[in-house]
């Protein structure tokens, strides 16, 4: 077993925290990571790494990238939603209190970024390994953008399993739910409405609503748990004496594996009235086995396996995939967002830790 360097991996450890540091004072919002692009260009650079860069997504391969062995991708994002209006720092001055760092994107997703970069550049040079290490830090994940991590997936070597860096603890997200967002239309028939004429739109919408809040997909995730719909943006009517033609909702959709994507459009189809527009299938359920080498690592140092709600990158992947990182998730988009500088050091050691037994 390799033993770790315990002084390369400090000096890592003071770089992230000085690159998220960086990262905080440079505004990243999803399709204007330019800037955040360039200081992680920066960040290569400075460890002699030679990357590669498509639109504002920057990636690297190991020093001896060998095309016979199989590909681990580490990935995180480095767009940022905006500041809501209950911050009451400045999200974008990175401040050090209590061992906390406050600012943007501290937490979602910095923390766990620098914290792989670390790990990438700590597992660079070495010879020995069973498996090349790719690291993409990739923008638009706030926005599920078709321009971060899918853009340059068809540039990357087929990938065995892939380490997805978001705010977990630490802990082990071996599964996640996908998104299906759905555009309805129920159609009736405008008239006057002091009159009995016409079809109410907005009537025969209720009548799916009420489908929508009701079912439930027999098939339950062990991990997952059951299929979630939530309807959370409705729209009908032009004045008050109109009887509505049409009325809009939208639909959120959490699946699980159990279903595809499709299958759960289809199902939604054949039970309500509405015209059903899916605005996309890209964004699916995704998991790892238990039994995977880098899930039996993490449960070996003590950390926990669960199913997260959430939906990430992950989701934009084809290959077994396992969601961890420094931060919790529930500080995730809200005002005068922090990690702890302990996180960041715990989870590049921890990371190193769970990728020796592996690669």
């Amino acid at each position: 077993m390799t033993v770790t360097n315990t002084s390369r991996q400090a000096e890592l450890t003071e770089s992230a925290i000085a690159l998220l540091r960086r990262l905080i004072a440079t505004p990243s919002f999803s399709r204007e990571e330019d800037q955040t692009a360039r200081l992680i260009e920066a960040f290569f650079q400075e460890q002699q790494i030679p990357l590669r860069r498509t639109k504002n997504n920057i990636w690297a391969f190991n020093h001896y990238f060998d095309p016979a062995k199989p590909t681990l991708l580490l990935n995180s994002h480095h767009d940022t939603v905006k500041p809501n209006k209950s911050w009451t720092l400045n999200p974008f001055e990175p401040l050090e209190r209590d061992g906390k760092l406050f600012g943007l994107g501290s937490n979602d997703a910095g923390g766990c970024l620098v914290s792989l970069l670390a790990t990438f550049c700590y597992f660079y040079d070495r010879t020995d390994m069973a498996y090349n290490i790719v690291m993409a830090a990739t923008a638009e994940e706030e926005i599920s953008g078709r321009e971060g991590l899918e853009l340059i997936l068809p540039e990357l070597p087929p990938i065995s399993f892939a380490v997805v860096g978001e705010p977990t603890e630490m802990h082990l997200a071996v599964a996640e739910k996908g998104l299906l967002v759905l555009d309805c239309t129920a159609h009736g028939k405008s008239g006057h409405a002091a009159r009995n004429e016409g079809e109410n739109a907005i009537y025969k919408a209720i009548q799916d609503i009420n489908w929508i809040t009701s079912y439930q997909f027999p098939k339950v995730s062990p991990t997952l748990g059951p299929i979630k719909m939530s309807v959370t943006i409705i729209n009908a009517g032009t004045q008050h004496n109109v009887v509505p033609d049409a009325c809009t909702f939208t639909v959120d959709v959490r699946v699980t594996e159990q279903y595809t994507l499709e299958e759960v459009t289809e199902t939604i189809r054949q039970h309500i009235q509405s015209e059903v527009k899916p605005r996309s299938i890209r964004l699916k359920p995704s998991s790892i086995p238990v039994d995977h080498p880098i899930v039996q690592a993490g449960i070996a140092l003590g950390r926990s396996t669960y199913g997260s709600p959430t939906t990430s990158d992950q989701a934009l992947l084809d290959c077994p995939s396992l969601k961890c990182g420094p931060g919790h998730s529930g500080r995730s988009h809200t005002a005068d967002e922090f990690i702890y500088l302990r996180e960041i050091e715990e989870g590049i050691g921890l990371y190193i830790q769970m990728l020796e037994g592996v690669v």
